[in-house]
C-alpha cells in the first residue's frame, strides 16, 4: 500500500470545522449542566409553583439541551475523523467511498423499515388466528412461527436466494417474463427473508399479546353490541399492542442488527459496502470500525425514539 495522499480540500475543511463544533460542544454541555442544576435547585427548594409554566417546561428544556449536546458531540467527532485523523490511520479512502457508504446506509434503512411495516401487518393475523382459530389455520400459523423461530435467518435467506432463485432460472418462460428483473435481484430475496422473519417472531409476540388482554374487556365490548371488526379495531388490537410495546421495540433493534445478512446475497447495504472497502483497499479494521460506529448510532437513535413512544403511551387505563 502507498502512503496516504496529501490532505484534500475536504480534510482541510474538516479540520477547521472541527474546532467550531468543539466550541459548540462545550457551550451546549455547559448550558445543559446549568439547566439541570437549576431544575434540581428549584425543584427541591420549591422556589416556584410546581404547576407553573416554567416547571412544566423545564424537563423539555433539559431534554432538548441534552439532544443538542449529543448532536454537537457527534458532529465534532465526525469532522475530527474527516480531518487530520484520516491520513494518520489510513482513512484516506473515506472520501472516495462516502457516496457508496451513504447509499448502503439508505438500503439498510429501507430493509429495516419496509420489513418491519410489512411484517407487522401480516403478524397481526398470524397472531390472531392462533388465538381465535379456525383450528387448521391456527396449526398452520403455529407451525410457521415455530419453523421461522427455530432456524437461522441466514439459512432462510440462502434457501430463498439459492433455492428459489435457481428454480426460477431453470424456466425460460420466467427468465423472459417481466418478473425476471425482480426475481434475479438479491435485494428482493433479502427483503422477503427479513419480512418472513418479522412475521414469525412478531406473530408469536402478538399471539401472547392477544391472550394477555383481559377477557372482561372483550365481553363488555360484545355486550355493547360491537361487531368483531369493531372490537378488534377499537379494543383488542390497541390493548394488545400497548401490552407488548416494549417487546416490539426490542424487535426493532434486533431487526436492524439482522439486516447485514443481506450482504451475503450481493446486496450492498452498509455492511456490504464495508466488506467491499476491505476487499479493495486491504484495510481490515477501519471499514469494520466505521460500520460498527454507524450501527451503534442507529441503535441509539432508535432506542431513544422507542423510549419516547413508550413514555407517551399509557400502560393502563
Amino acid at each position: 500500500m502507498t502512503d496516504a495522499p496529501a490532505p484534500s480540500l475536504l480534510q482541510v475543511f474538516a479540520d477547521q470545522t472541527a474546532s467550531a463544533f468543539a466550541l459548540v460542544l462545550w457551550v451546549a454541555a455547559g448550558l445543559y449542566l446549568a439547566l439541570w442544576l437549576y431544575g434540581k435547585l428549584v425543584t427541591f427548594g420549591r422556589t416556584y409553583d410546581d404547576n407553573s409554566a416554567v416547571a412544566r417546561a423545564m424537563p423539555d428544556l433539559v431534554t432538548l439541551t441534552g439532544y443538542a449536546v449529543t448532536v454537537a458531540f457527534g458532529l465534532f467527532a465526525l469532522f475530527w475523523l474527516l480531518g487530520g485523523f484520516l491520513g494518520a490511520t489510513k482513512w484516506f479512502w473515506f472520501g472516495k467511498y462516502l457516496p457508496q457508504i451513504l447509499n448502503g446506509l439508505w438500503i439498510t434503512m429501507q430493509m429495516l423499515v419496509l420489513s418491519l411495516v410489512v411484517g407487522f401487518i401480516f403478524a397481526i393475523p398470524v397472531g390472531l388466528v392462533q388465538v381465535n382459530g379456525p383450528r387448521p389455520l391456527a396449526w398452520l400459523a403455529k407451525g410457521y412461527c415455530t419453523v421461522i423461530r427455530g432456524t437461522p435467518l441466514l439459512l432462510q435467506l440462502y434457501m430463498l436466494y439459492y433455492g428459489l432463485g435457481s428454480l426460477f432460472q431453470s424456466y425460460p418462460e420466467i427468465r423472459q417474463s417481466f418478473l425476471w428483473p425482480i426475481l434475479r435481484e438479491g435485494y428482493y430475496y433479502g427483503f422477503l427473508a427479513l419480512t418472513l422473519s418479522v412475521i414469525g417472531y412478531e406473530g408469536e409476540i402478538m399471539r401472547g399479546a392477544f391472550l394477555a388482554v383481559p377477557k372482561g374487556e372483550l365481553e363488555a365490548a360484545r355486550a355493547f353490541g360491537m361487531s368483531r371488526t369493531t372490537l378488534l379495531r377499537r379494543i383488542w388490537l390497541p390493548r394488545a399492542v400497548r401490552t407488548v410495546l416494549p417487546t416490539l421495540g426490542g424487535e426493532v433493534i434486533s431487526q436492524l442488527k439482522s439486516t447485514p445478512v443481506v450482504s451475503t446475497v450481493t446486496v450492498f447495504d452498509l455492511f456490504g459496502v464495508a466488506t467491499k472497502i476491505r476487499q479493495e483497499t486491504y484495510r481490515v479494521y477501519e471499514p469494520l470500525l466505521l460500520a460498527a460506529v454507524t450501527y451503534f448510532i442507529l441503535v441509539y437513535i432508535l432506542s431513544r425514539i422507542i423510549a419516547r413512544i413508550e413514555a407517551q403511551v399509557p400502560q393502563k387505563r
